[in-house]
């Protein structure tokens, strides 16, 4: 395959703050980063680019992406490689990435006798009896990622599945729900070999940016277009734990990703009352009307003051750019806006949560109006 290498891509690193959680009205500045699990791994920051440059040749220098191989980023790189030949958008190349993540860790894996389920062999675990190929095709990096492109092409809507939905239906797996866990990483994955990718519009070929509402190819949109009102952890303020979208009432809030509905209620404000149908005001305490979402990764995402009851319940599988509610100002709020919050590892606490302006600008969906 002959491809060509982009310009250099910057990889930002930094280490995650550790925050407060309360609800109220809210800020902006960001400092999302590179966080150290017990193992040392990393989250790699990638670039801010949107995938202009094209995708890195797999047969020159690659980066060091965590804790995988040369041999394991050059699958990835051919992978990525293939999508674009075969004119998929870049959303396809962070589902199909995170298919080989989770079926052979991107390793080109021959038969493994007993231990081989079945017969599935290669990058995508495909099966010679079932249609796939012959043993060598399926081995073969090109030939089996152009045979998942070609499949999931067939699957109407995928680019609007939640990613473990859409890798399923292409593979049948006996583990449906496992795909969505190498989603944050193969994000970084394109994002780092193919020049920001993941923050182009998902199911588009032109790579532009994904403002405007649009969902990324990483899979996040923006739950609200508006300005950034109050900040996150301020001077004056260094105990509110997310940002404030401001705009008018009934404004439609979006889910900011694909994920399931953790949490929905009528948040109790500082004299124990549960009055979220009313506008709530400043010092009474309480987010209102909120919604809390577990997203790939063990993201969870908060909304809250919202005007009436939500309109998803708990257990609701939600996709990226869905409505989940509209604007109000219940609980503690001095006027309409959208109080969102961003936690790792579904921490709810202060201690799980960043700042949403810069994890949302990671993601390719930046907040704010746009300009």
């Amino acid at each position: 395959m002959s491809m060509s290498r982009p310009r250099k891509i910057v990889v930002l690193v930094a280490s995650v703050v550790s925050l407060l959680l309360l609800c109220c009205c809210g800020g902006v500045t960001v400092l999302l980063l590179n966080r150290a699990d017990d193992e040392g791994e990393q989250l790699i920051s990638t670039s801010f680019n949107c995938g202009q440059g094209g995708p890195v040749d797999p047969d020159a220098e690659l980066p060091r992406i965590q804790q995988y191989s040369a041999e394991q980023i050059r699958n990835a790189a051919i992978i990525i490689n293939v999508g674009k030949s075969l004119k998929m958008p870049p959303r396809a190349w962070v589902i199909a990435v995170a298919t080989a993540m989770q079926e052979s860790q991107l390793t080109n894996l021959g038969h493994l006798g007993k231990k081989n389920d079945h017969d599935s062999q290669g990058m995508f675990q495909q099966r010679p009896s079932s249609g796939w190929g012959t043993p060598a095709q399926v081995r073969d990096p090109v030939y089996s990622s152009t045979k998942f492109y070609q499949k999931l092409r067939t699957i109407k809507g995928w680019d609007k599945l939640p990613l473990t939905r859409a890798a399923q239906k292409v593979q049948i797996s006996a583990y449906p729900d496992a795909y969505a866990k190498h989603e944050p990483i193969a994000t970084q994955i394109v994002n780092q070999l193919a020049d920001g990718a993941a923050n182009a519009v998902g199911d588009s070929l032109s790579m532009e940016c994904a403002s405007a509402g649009k969902v990324a190819a990483s899979g996040w949109t923006v739950p609200l277009k508006a300005p950034v009102g109050s900040g996150f952890r301020t001077a004056s303020r260094p105990t509110h734990q997310g940002v404030d979208l401001s705009v008018e009432k009934h404004r439609p809030i979006l889910a900011a990703a694909s994920g399931v509905v953790s949490m929905v209620k009528c948040d109790e404000d500082f004299r124990g009352r549960q009055t979220c149908n009313v506008d709530g005001y400043p010092g009474k305490g309480g987010c209102g009307w909120m919604v809390e979402i577990i997203h790939a990764g063990n993201v969870m995402t908060r909304y809250c003051h919202l005007v009436q009851r939500p309109l998803v319940r708990e257990n609701q599988q939600v996709a990226a750019g869905e409505m989940i509610g509209r604007v109000g100002s219940s609980g503690n709020s001095s006027g309409p806006h959208l109080h969102f919050e961003v936690h790792l590892n579904n921490d709810r606490s202060r201690h799980g949560a960043v700042d949403p302006v810069q994890f949302m600008q990671k993601t390719g969906a930046p907040l704010g109006r746009e300009e």
